[in-house]
């Protein structure tokens, strides 16, 4: 979808107002979109990383075609999962009869949330200044030593 025109023109006494609104709603919807692709591919190789770790699955490529994400458009969300009913995928992440519960891509988002805040506050600004109170971001470490210390 192409960026709108800023469709309301008014003019009165000379003076001419224009509308951005449409314009400043799509770029937050874009950046939102933008902030959560980035998340999930973050996402997807942290957990396809753990996934080749379990037996039989170090060189294969099966990995990569099953664990997937999508970003919807409308719902303006994130959805990562695995496509197949596998072993190692779905019915190895909740457990099944013959199968224990390996909670694999569950788990690596939970330990990496501090990760994705900072990959998201990259887009957003009031994730960034939440990340900044909370004091996930040290802004000692963007400030270069003049002594080259």
């Amino acid at each position: 979808m192409p960026m709108p025109k800023s469709v309301t023109r008014v003019t009165k006494d000379g003076v001419t107002f224009v509308s951005n609104v449409d314009r400043a709603q799509y770029t937050l919807r874009e950046l939102q979109r933008a902030a959560l692709r980035d998340t999930a591919k973050f996402v997807r190789k942290i957990t396809i990383q753990e996934l080749k770790k379990l037996p039989g699955m170090r060189r294969s490529r099966r990995l990569y075609n099953s664990t997937q994400y999508w970003v919807r458009r409308i719902e303006s969300d994130l959805v990562i999962g695995y496509k197949h009913d596998t072993w190692y995928g779905a019915l190895g992440e909740v457990g099944q009869k013959r199968q224990p519960k390996r909670n694999i891509l569950r788990q690596k988002v939970f330990d990496n949330i501090d990760q994705i805040r900072i990959i998201q506050g990259q887009y957003l600004s009031a994730i960034e200044k939440d990340n900044k109170a909370r004091g996930i971001i040290d802004e000692r470490e963007f400030v270069g030593d003049e002594q080259g210390d």
